[in-house]
């Protein structure tokens, strides 16, 4: 791979910065960056922006930042900075749309069901606001399956560059498709198609089903499709208007 570019490095640093910051300042930074639910008082507008810097874990941070090492300063060699960046955030932007949508989804699912119970709403708010500051909550004799997703939507925060590095990939591969890939302790190269493609693949079938495969369980998998549609929308538009302009010249 060439050498790396000073958007990709800057990247790299901020997110070392920020998950180092994490470290230091522990709950507050989560309470504070991380993007919770729209309706835990947590929430904050910059949330959208700054999730996309905050990490989990010293493994996810590697794996995201060892993609965006791969394969960022390739595409931006491509691309360019403004229209590599304008892919980054807009794939991680994309991806919280997506998961917050879902989250939505989710809760009032869970929601209508402790309505339907006969919970009134001002119950259900008590319940969310003893989980959010204790941890423990009534579940009115209703089973998991339908006051664990109530809970964990609203007080699960999504954190991680990871809808943005998506969109990366997912622009790569349009880009080099066929470039020869490797993966660890596999010594067979796999074209960028196939290896990207099937590991969106893999999301796909977590997110729908719920098993985890290609991830630990609590993974933003709608996050990740999310972030790789916008990658890929964006850069086959931006590909098959430069073929057609080249093709008129």
């Amino acid at each position: 791979m060439n050498r790396i570019t000073d958007t990709v490095k800057t990247l790299l640093i901020a997110n070392v910065l920020f998950f180092i910051g994490t470290q230091v300042l522990g709950d507050m930074a989560y309470k504070f960056f991380a993007l919770w639910y729209p309706e835990n008082p947590n929430f904050q507008f910059w949330q959208v922006l700054t999730h996309m810097f905050m990490h989990g874990g010293f493994t996810h941070i590697l794996f995201n930042m060892f993609a965006l090492f791969i394969f960022g300063s390739v595409l931006e060699m491509y691309l360019g900075q403004q229209r590599f960046l304008f892919i980054y955030f807009s794939a991680g932007l994309g991806a919280a749309g997506l998961q917050i949508l879902f989250s939505y989804i989710g809760f009032y699912d869970a929601y209508q069901s402790f309505i339907e119970a006969g919970v009134t709403q001002e119950q259900i708010q008590m319940l969310l606001d003893s989980a959010l500051e204790t941890g423990e909550y009534r579940t009115f004799g209703l089973p998991e399956d339908v006051h664990v997703p109530l809970v964990e939507k609203y007080l699960t925060p999504m954190v991680g560059a990871s809808g943005a590095i998506f969109g990366v990939l997912a622009a790569f591969a349009v880009v080099y498709p066929n470039m020869p890939l490797y993966i660890i302790f596999i010594p067979i190269p796999i074209k960028a198609k196939y290896l990207i493609g099937g590991y969106f693949l893999l999301n796909v079938y977590s997110a729908v089903t719920g098993s985890s495969i290609a991830g630990p369980a609590n993974t933003a998998y709608w996050a990740h499709i999310g972030g790789a549609v916008i990658g890929f929308i964006t850069m086959w538009v931006w590909k098959k208007n430069q073929f057609n302009q080249n093709r008129w010249n």
